[in-house]
């Protein structure tokens, strides 16, 4: 199974009866699973239904879901108010006679408003056959979205698996790092107590023995070594169990982060700093790729 992005966009259009319509639907990074929805006055009911559908294929990200509807310019239906016509010829008819007036014409009679209606609402069948096309639509568009957020999440998880790489190489690097042989750190703490002893001959030298031995211990970075190791081995086992592993990621970039740190910390050696300062920047660019990651 691969990582999905919480990243990506999809559309899709059809007809039906005099209708076009579009459905878009656009995702970002998000917590949790957000779905926001823009449709026509009328179809507020479809709202429910995209919150079905792309629940059944996301599990994170902010998701933004828009329909346009356009119905295309038909012939008008147009109806006589027969009731409203047979009323206005009565009531010509019982007006008194006039010889200045002409008698009325049929094309002026229907020119009267209310004689003739236009109806332009679209009947049940239409309406049934639209619906039932925008529910098909969402479909798809849902499909779409996951397959390209899917396809999004296979670029990022070599990105990833490119990070990974080079943490291991400087995890390496360091834990191989000449400075820390027993021959180094005896020669650089000899050369620290030589320059107290050098400016002040009053210390016992039992203590600074003790002394010692405890900078040696707190500068020994073999335990960050192996959480670093066991973090990356932990992240690609996550790449290669794939679905939704977002929030763990999240978690290991933290603890990259701390590690990280702390070798930096006890680094006393400007080699270690380099590699640490290093590490930390690979870091960050991970901690910055999995808050794509679904």
């Amino acid at each position: 199974m691969t990582i999905a992005s919480m990243t990506g966009f999809a559309r899709v259009t059809g007809t039906s009866g005099p209708y076009s319509f579009a459905w878009e639907a656009k995702s970002v990074n998000g917590r949790g699973l957000d779905i926001r929805l823009r449709t026509p006055a009328g179809w507020d009911a479809l709202g429910e239904e995209a919150r079905k559908r792309l629940g059944k294929v996301l599990t994170r990200g902010q998701c933004q879901v828009g329909l346009s509807l356009t119905r295309a310019a038909g012939e008008p239906r147009i109806r006589v108010n027969h009731a409203a016509l047979a009323s206005l010829i009565a009531a010509i008819e019982s007006a008194p006679r006039s010889a200045a007036l002409a008698p009325p014409s049929l094309d002026g009679l229907l020119a009267i408003r209310g004689v003739i209606e236009i109806e332009e609402d679209d009947d049940a069948q239409v309406t049934q056959e639209l619906q039932a096309a925008l529910i098909a639509a969402l479909e798809t568009l849902a499909d779409d979205l996951a397959g390209a957020r899917q396809a999004e999440g296979q670029a990022l998880a070599q990105v990833i698996e490119g990070q990974l790489d080079t943490m291991t190489r400087l995890v390496a690097a360091a834990r191989d790092n000449p400075a820390r042989t027993p021959e180094a750190v005896r020669a650089r703490i000899g050369e620290q107590i030589t320059r107290i002893l050098d400016a002040s001959g009053s210390f016992d030298s039992d203590r600074l023995h003790q002394e010692a031995v405890l900078i040696a211990t707190r500068a020994d970075i073999q335990e960050e070594i192996d959480r670093l190791e066991a973090h990356i081995a932990a992240a690609r086992e996550l790449l290669a169990q794939g679905g939704a592993i977002g929030r763990r990621f999240d978690f290991l970039a933290q603890e990259f982060g701390r590690e990280a740190n702390t070798l930096c910390s006890k680094a006393s050696d400007i080699t270690l700093s380099r590699i640490g300062l290093d590490l930390k920047s690979v870091v960050d660019q991970f901690r910055e790729q999995v808050q794509n990651v679904e």
